[in-house]
């Protein structure tokens, strides 16, 4: 089993696995301000990518990285020689070098499908590329990290090469060896099984480096560290090619939690999960609300009993605290919530409520009439808020909407224009204006700001990051009721808020003015605080 003892070492490669990932694309910038956070984070290694002048981006990321000091350690990606070419005249080997970085870590090939088939030359001269691209790199740069691509497949087809692949990397010094299950393929059991042979063989120091189109890469790395893998390769949110790589912001937080290793300090742990929103922000994706650890859902209530349960013992319904990991604890409010999450809601605003309390009792059966017109409050934490502070009645409108109109015109030439004009009253001081916009509800949303923006100039930091429409009864077709979701993001916090009506506009608009309205109340209470 496991020795807690030795030093496990995390070696992220968001900036190449994550960024193979379909829709990703991150900029220099971008791969610039992930390096620094990740190294904010504490992990041991960042690997940048292929230093390939002609993959612009990454070479020229080696070159930005050089006039920053990280605690990190840089690593360069690469490939063995070519087939046929001294190690010393190989262009691949040389772009790794040439990095400048304090490692290389490089991939060789350990399923003889792949040499005979894909390279296309004996198993033999495989041998000697990994050997000899490994003595060179040794010659030229700190550490070589040995990634033995395909292993596990290699091994079920060849169990003899697949071994004398990484005898071949040991000999010729790499400084770690990692097993790749680069097709995601293999089974818990069957990792165990061959990562126990492989330990037994060889001496070098192991690591793992696991995709998930089983859905068991974190389940595998896991297994591999409880048997002395000490060098555990991942992504941030488990980006990475066709089903993703296995998930760091899982793996840090199980292994340091759960099984004693001291991956990162106490401090970084804790901003685990704005890492983990980070990450989806650059990428330009939705954060998926039911990662574990840092999913927004990863510690959200909802049944009565469970609320209850962990309102009188946390850890009766959570297997952490979530501070631990930068997360906060959610009760989610509905029909099946009961008094308990409303008390939760209300504790801090009145100290002391109880459930007999009639502000609980009326609170609860205004969220019922809600959700029986249609209202679901799970992902709509915004609104809930604002609904507990009118009812409680320590909350004031920061503005009145007087008015709004929506034109649709059809123009000859087959373009569709949409414009908006809103009228909006705060205090004494009035705003009449208008603007256009790629449909009815984006041309809302941006009169609804150039207005608010005279008054309330923080409304520019609110970007609406996802825009959902449900219909809520169908049978009745175009007069059918909808359910519009909306989530905004300041940069710091998401939000959810959400509006239903038969009239798609309509239902639009009030989870838009709940939206900026609980970002201007957030920022009340934090100034009276």
């Amino acid at each position: 089993m496991q020795d807690v003892n030795k030093r496990v070492r995390i070696y992220d490669t968001t900036l190449r696995d994550g960024n193979q990932a379909v829709g990703i694309g991150f900029s220099l910038t971008d791969k610039v301000r992930i390096a620094k956070r990740l190294d904010e984070l504490g992990v041991d290694y960042i690997e940048g990518g292929w230093p390939n002048p002609t993959n612009t981006v990454d070479y020229e990321f080696y070159k930005e990285v050089e006039k920053t000091s990280f605690k990190a350690k840089l690593a360069a990606f690469g490939s063995t020689k070519r087939a046929g070419t001294n190690a010393a005249d190989d262009p691949f080997l040389q772009m790794l070098v040439e990095a400048n970085t304090p490692v290389a870590t490089i991939f060789g090939k350990s399923w003889d499908l792949h040499v005979e088939k894909v390279l296309r030359c004996s198993l033999s001269e495989n041998l000697d590329m990994i050997s000899e691209s490994i003595i060179y790199l040794k010659g030229k740069i700190d550490e070589v990290i040995y990634d033995a691509e395909h292993f596990f497949d290699g091994y079920l087809r060849n169990p003899e090469y697949a071994l004398k692949t990484l005898v071949a990397a040991q000999e010729a010094g790499a400084d770690s060896i990692v097993l790749c299950d680069t097709n995601g393929g293999i089974l818990p059991s069957d990792f165990l099984k061959i990562f126990k042979i492989v330990k037994e063989k060889i001496s070098t120091p192991l690591g793992v480096h696991m995709h998930n189109d089983t859905g068991c890469a974190e389940a595998n790395s896991f297994l591999g560290v409880d048997e002395g893998a000490v060098l555990v390769q991942g992504t941030m949110n488990g980006l990475g090619e066709r089903c993703g790589n296995a998930n760091l912001c899982t793996l840090i937080p199980g292994l340091q939690l759960k099984r004693g290793h001291k991956i990162i300090s106490d401090k970084q742990l804790k901003t685990l999960s704005e890492m983990s929103l980070f990450i989806s922000e650059i990428a330009n994706i939705s954060h998926d609300v039911r990662y574990p650890y840092v999913g927004e859902s990863a510690f959200s209530h909802k049944g009565g009993a469970h609320i209850d349960g962990v309102r009188k013992a946390r850890e009766s319904f959570e297997h952490i605290h979530p501070e631990s990991v930068g997360n906060t604890r959610r009760f989610v409010l509905s029909d099946q919530a009961g008094c308990s999450a409303i008390l939760e809601k209300l504790k801090n605003l009145r100290p002391g409520i109880n459930k007999n309390d009639p502000m609980v009792k009326k609170l609860l059966q205004a969220i019922k009439d809600m959700e029986a017109a249609g209202y679901h409050f799970e992902a709509a934490d915004g609104t809930i808020q604002l609904l507990v502070h009118k009812n409680l009645e320590k909350y004031q409108e920061p503005f009145v909407v007087k008015g709004f109109k929506v034109l649709e015109e059809k123009k000859a030439n087959g373009e569709v224009y949409s414009e908006a004009t809103i009228k909006i009253q705060e205090g004494d001081q009035f705003e009449h204006t208008a603007a256009d916009g790629d449909g009815p509800v984006n041309a809302l949303d941006n009169a609804l700001r150039k207005a608010l923006a005279k008054f309330f100039p923080s409304i520019n930091e609110v970007t609406l990051e996802d825009y959902k429409v449900r219909v809520l009864d169908e049978h009745n077709g175009t007069a059918s009721k909808v359910r519009v979701l909306i989530e905004s993001t300041d940069g710091k916090e998401r939000w959810g808020t959400i509006g239903v009506s038969t009239n798609i506009i309509e239902a639009s608009w009030i989870a838009l003015i709940d939206s900026l309205k609980y970002k201007l109340m957030k920022e009340e209470r934090q100034q009276n605080n």
